[in-house]
């Protein structure tokens, strides 16, 4: 029986990898999919034949398309569902235009996703542009071979609107470096003013002592060595905050405006620096309940896919609480922006060597962290805040009650 393959995001498809006829196993990865802050690999979720696929490079797609088919060798594809009847570019209506057919009646550019970013990387004026596509669509070839697709003349300035502010001028080409924004980019602008503009933060900030936790992996490390696992810092924050998160539930919470949603799970998303100064938030499972060896190997392998731009829709989905680690940046404070709507973020700094004052009154030196919590007060208040980071830091401090001894 035949198997869609349906998308879990909204996004962009940047590529296939495998074509109609070949087989395919469950696992096998089939594409390459641009979401909002990763390019994400989407898998054949069933062993058998490509049937067919319902989607081009350059396509925006929606949560829930169909892009694929596999089934059994010969098996014919089922109709996409309420699709419309196909029409050729001989069929295709004509539609009102002042740009050669490539301008739609609302003054838009008839454009592709992909065209628009080819376009937008070469510096090219759409509006000029000659689409050769249905209906006079520009399309990927057409801003490709740009010097043997006919340039229209640039039309004549409107008349401002009344009313209407008055523009800056043009930025001389000649002093500046114009960047495009790529889908990443924009995702995050949008998203962090949004959380800003939105959800009403206070911070709670505390001093933590991090000889122990140290020490600890550094032995950690060296039982673990011949099983090639390396623990890191982030792994054992990673997990005093989910501990932490198992005593103040209301903090792994979701906010809705009219509701808050209470998780079970306690999922922690991860913020991992990209390449070209993106970002993405990566996510560990159930991080109060993994074994501590089996959540560094994991964390590793999402870490290293993100950065090479294969990571898969688990990696990133279902995140109940943040993490923003800038420990190897040399910072010593800093707060994060909730991932709206999430209840809360940790924002961890660098463990520094500073003077210290002991409890028997003499001085000497140690390693300490500063680490901010950021958290929505629709949802909590300072008390629950501090409450928080003193529990945080007690299991920090103590790092043996970081420890499933049964599942190291």
């Amino acid at each position: 029986m035949a198997h869609e393959v349906k998308l879990t995001m909204d996004g962009l498809l940047i590529n296939w990898l495998k074509e109609p006829g070949d087989a395919v196993s469950a696992g096998d990865i089939i594409a390459e999919f641009e979401a909002d802050k990763a390019t994400v690999e989407i898998e054949a979720g069933s062993d058998g034949q490509l049937l067919e696929l319902r989607a081009e490079p350059g396509d925006e797609l929606g949560e829930g398309s169909v892009i694929a088919v596999i089934g059994s060798e010969g098996e014919s594809a089922a109709p996409p569902k309420d699709a419309p009847p196909a029409t050729t570019a001989a069929e295709a209506p004509a539609e009102a235009s002042t740009n050669g057919g490539s301008m739609a009646d609302d003054g838009r550019v008839k454009a592709s996703p992909l065209a628009r970013r080819i376009a937008a990387d070469k510096g090219i004026d759409l509006s000029r542009v000659q689409g050769t596509g249905p209906g006079g669509r520009i399309v990927k070839e057409d801003v490709e071979n740009l010097s043997a697709t006919p340039m229209l003349p640039p039309a004549p300035p409107s008349a401002p609107a009344a009313g209407a502010q008055p523009t800056w001028g043009a930025v001389p080409t000649d002093d500046v470096e114009v960047i495009p924004l790529s889908r990443m980019r924009r995702a995050i602008a949008d998203g962090t003013v949004r959380s800003k503009s939105n959800t009403p933060h206070f911070y709670v900030t505390v001093e933590v002592d991090v000889e122990p936790l140290l020490a600890m992996r550094a032995e950690l490390n060296r039982a673990l060595a011949e099983r090639g696992i390396k623990i890191s810092v982030n792994d054992l924050l990673i997990k005093a905050l989910a501990l932490t998160l198992r005593e103040f539930p209301n903090l792994n919470s979701h906010y809705y405006g009219d509701r808050f949603v209470r998780h079970n799970r306690i999922n922690i998303g991860i913020s991992v620096a990209l390449p070209e100064n993106g970002l993405v938030n990566v996510v560990c499972p159930d991080a109060d309940k993994a074994p501590l060896s089996a959540m560094a190997a994991d964390n590793k392998a999402m870490y290293e896919r993100a950065r090479g731009g294969k990571i898969k829709p688990d990696d990133i989905r279902s995140a109940t609480f943040t993490i923003s680690n800038l420990g190897p940046f040399n910072v010593k404070d800093f707060s994060a922006i909730i991932s709206s709507p999430e209840a809360g973020i940790l924002a961890v700094s660098s463990a520094r060597r500073v003077p210290i004052a002991r409890d028997d009154g003499t001085l000497g030196v140690g390693s300490r962290m500063n680490v901010t919590l950021s958290v929505d007060h629709r949802v909590s208040n300072g008390a629950e805040g501090a409450a928080f980071m003193n529990h945080l830091r007690e299991l920090v401090e103590n790092p043996l009650r970081l420890l499933d001894l049964s599942g190291v």
